[in-house]
């Protein structure tokens, strides 16, 4: 699938883009459609999406960081000067957990928060826990190494990251399979054209997630442990606790942010090494090898591929105008291509050593969980690739139909 969509038009005098997010051949491969977009216009307006984006490498890493762009905009207007509707109530669960959820607010709210749970996750602490990562993926390769085949986001994938992120929390391994059917509900709600039932899904999943993280809450309160849940609940910054909506915002987005893009990285990496015929014990000879082919998936198969951000005042970009409230798209895969960054920038080269990419974004909203996926990635990878030197691809890999993530549904793999 690397031809490009029959959908895709473009028209470079004006900027304008004509695409369906939910064609099959864009959304399986796209980044033979992010080429051809960086060849005739890397800022561009989607007609469908009704939004300027951006992909060029330079520009998206200034607007990662742009103090003039943020996450949200009624912390400085109102919805009426901006003509924005009212929040809709069939999704006031959903609206509830994410309303200081750290990806969704700016500061001072955003530095608050960011600060009473970014100890845990810094390298030095992450680093700890590489042994209880090798010895999951071992016992889960066990389970399976002898059947000759496996399809690994179900088998591996899926459990790596959720029970990892799950015991820095504090919540029991079992309650693993339930967490990932609440996030996979819960991150719907980011998906381009979601449906009614897509939104319905995710404020019950919000609902649900929300009240299990509140009845943690009232255990740690009465019996801390050693775990981020009960940190959060007693620790304070510049005299004030979190509140208890604070709690369970930041609880659900570390729960989801913490697994969701490394499930989808575990199997895009797969993929892209498998399809590249080059040698996993090469590629993973030491731990050197092992970090630049991690990042060289990282670059050319991001998880995640779109962040947003409002424009704070009046600004011009790239020719663009834009008005205080106008929402912008930042295309972090696509930079991730950008032909004036990147020698052959389609091409799988582990030994690159040319820009680094933006998959965990940049700026003060930089990837908070960054150190625990790349650890994950970096630890579970050459496992696996040691474990079972025949590895091979033993059907078409199926891509979720979930852009702007970009995962697969299924790996089926043999060996």
């Amino acid at each position: 699938m690397n031809s490009l969509p029959n959908v895709l038009r473009i028209d470079p005098a004006s900027r304008r883009v004509f695409l369906d997010a939910r064609d099959p051949a864009f959304y399986g491969a796209p980044n033979a459609t992010y080429a051809a977009l960086h060849e005739h216009c890397p800022t561009f307006y989607w007609e469908e999406q009704k939004q300027w984006f951006f992909t060029g490498y330079d520009q998206v890493n200034m607007l990662l960081r742009d103090r003039r762009f943020g996450r949200q905009i009624l912390h400085i207007t109102s919805r009426e000067e901006l003509g924005l509707p009212e929040p809709e109530a069939h999704l006031q669960n959903f609206d509830l957990a994410e309303r200081h959820s750290l990806l969704e607010i700016e500061p001072p709210e955003h530095t608050r928060l960011r600060t009473l749970v970014n100890r845990a996750f810094v390298s030095r602490h992450i680093e700890r826990l590489r042994p209880e990562i090798a010895a999951l993926a071992e016992r889960l390769i066990d389970g399976f190494e002898r059947d000759g085949k496996t399809e690994l986001l179900s088998s591996f994938a899926d459990i790596i990251p959720v029970t990892l992120i799950g015991r820095m929390i504090g919540i029991p391994d079992e309650m693993g399979p339930q967490l990932l059917a609440w996030s996979h509900d819960y991150v719907g709600m980011y998906m381009f054209k979601r449906s009614r039932a897509d939104e319905d899904a995710a404020d019950r999943a919000a609902q649900e997630f929300a009240a299990y993280v509140r009845g943690l809450i009232t255990e740690r309160r009465r019996e801390p442990r050693d775990d981020l849940l009960s940190h959060m609940i007693h620790t304070e910054h510049k005299g004030q606790l979190l509140t208890e909506d604070e709690l369970v915002s930041t609880t659900i987005v570390l729960l989801n942010a913490g697994h969701e893009a490394t499930v989808h990285q575990i199997g895009n990496s797969v993929r892209v090494i498998l399809d590249s015929g080059l040698d996993p014990a090469a590629l993973f000879r030491d731990e050197a090898t092992t970090e630049r082919t991690v990042e060289e998936t990282l670059r050319i198969c991001a998880p995640v591929h779109i962040f947003q951000r409002y424009a704070l005042e009046d600004v011009e970009i790239d020719g663009v105008s834009l008005k205080r409230g106008d929402k912008v798209s930042l295309i972090l895969a696509a930079a991730n291509l950008d032909p004036t960054k990147f020698t052959a920038p389609l091409e799988f080269q582990p030994d690159r050593q040319e820009a680094p990419n933006l998959s965990f974004g940049a700026g003060i909203h930089f990837c908070i969980g960054a150190p625990l996926a790349r650890l994950e990635l970096n630890t579970a990878l050459p496992i696996l690739f040691r474990r079972l030197p025949g590895l091979r691809i033993a059907d078409i890999p199926r891509v979720k139909d979930v852009y702007h993530f970009h995962g697969l549904e299924r790996l089926d793999l043999a060996w």
